[in-house]
């Protein structure tokens, strides 16, 4: 089901789409005093960084690395695999969501799939809507113990038609990872270093590669908090970043229309970011296992990243509810008083 219409989604294409306006000052470390006692108490919680208007005004480890650490994203990743897609296509390596396996990389097609599988397109990947058994969750562990993950991931049976309800599943994300560096000819990290790292100054060391050496798409990728910023910052002004247009503002802003439901959270899912809203702002939300999060809010000119305990559980009723709140009722009202 394809959501277009919704006032969360028209604001925050028109807050991509606005001009920024000079006010007074962004916010000040004093500003989030109360924001950063109530993240010292959650006991998952690593590091807190902030960005509003521009500045890098917050940025602190409660425990675990320095906010200037690599660590392990573990879904962003996901998000950042979708920009590498918007990446590809602004380059005419790929043609578009609309594309089919078929015609974007025939040779990732295992022999005997189900015929289906060759008109899943980089829109249902995408949006992880193939229609495929899910790869995460239960499926996680037999899915990275097989002998070939993008095999193992296109021969699932089919639980709904491609493009219909959203199935959070790692292996479709890591089939487009395959599939971005099967048409480009080169490894999805140097894509990633190469499209993303170079302008916004991410180093994407080595992470995980599948048995084919595939560098895994959509889990495991290691970034700093202030890595994590600096991407989400680029993207909340519409995809440029220090004068240069790392992705257009047209792949933005399709990747934050709503293209489903999470059946967990129940927020909506773009391509490759959770939306949603705090305080009636829209925002757009990378999210890892664990509480690894990216909170854009376009509507305040405010970018939140958090990494927490990567081998805890964070569900919405959980941790990652914990940073929903202090995004929605710490760091929010601040960025409300200079508006």
């Amino acid at each position: 089901m394809t959501l277009t219409r919704r006032p969360v989604l028209a604001a925050l294409l028109a807050a991509v789409a606005a001009p920024a306006i000079l006010r007074a000052r962004a916010l000040a470390e004093a500003d989030l005093a109360p924001a950063a006692a109530r993240a010292s108490e959650l006991g998952q919680l690593h590091a807190l960084a902030v960005a509003h208007r521009g500045e890098t005004i917050y940025a602190r480890a409660f425990r675990g690395p320095a906010p200037e650490r690599p660590v392990n994203v573990k879904s962003v990743s996901k998000t950042i695999v979708a920009a590498l897609a918007g990446a590809a296509i602004d380059r005419g390596i790929l043609e578009g969501p609309g594309q089919t396996l078929a015609s974007a990389a025939p040779s990732l097609i295992p022999q005997g799939a189900d015929p289906r599988v060759a008109r899943i397109t980089l829109g249902d990947l995408l949006s992880l809507r193939a229609g495929l058994e899910r790869t995460s969750g239960p499926g996680y562990g037999p899915w990275v113990q097989s002998s070939n993950w993008v095999r193992h991931a296109l021969t699932r049976p089919f639980v709904d038609a491609p493009g219909g309800r959203m199935l959070y599943s790692t292996g479709s994300t890591h089939v487009l990872g395959a599939v971005i560096a099967e048409a480009a000819g080169r490894d999805l990290r140097a894509l990633a270093r190469a499209w993303l790292g170079e302008p916004l100054d991410i180093a994407f060391p080595p992470w995980t590669r599948d048995p084919q050496g595939r560098f895994m798409g959509g889990n495991n990728m290691a970034m700093s908090p202030l890595e994590m910023l600096r991407f989400g910052e680029m993207a909340r002004q519409g995809g440029r970043w220090q004068g240069a247009q790392v992705l257009p503002q047209s792949w933005l802003e399709a990747s934050w229309t709503p293209r489903g439901r999470s059946p967990f959270s129940g927020d909506a899912y773009g391509y490759g970011w959770f939306l949603s809203e705090a305080r009636g702002h829209p925002l757009a939300y990378a999210r890892g296992y664990g509480g690894q999060a990216i909170y854009v809010i376009p509507e305040l000119e405010l970018t939140v990243a958090v990494t927490s305990d990567p081998d805890r559980p964070a569900r919405s009723q959980g941790h990652f509810g914990d940073l929903n709140a202090l995004v929605a009722d710490e760091i929010v009202p601040a960025a409300e008083r200079l508006a």
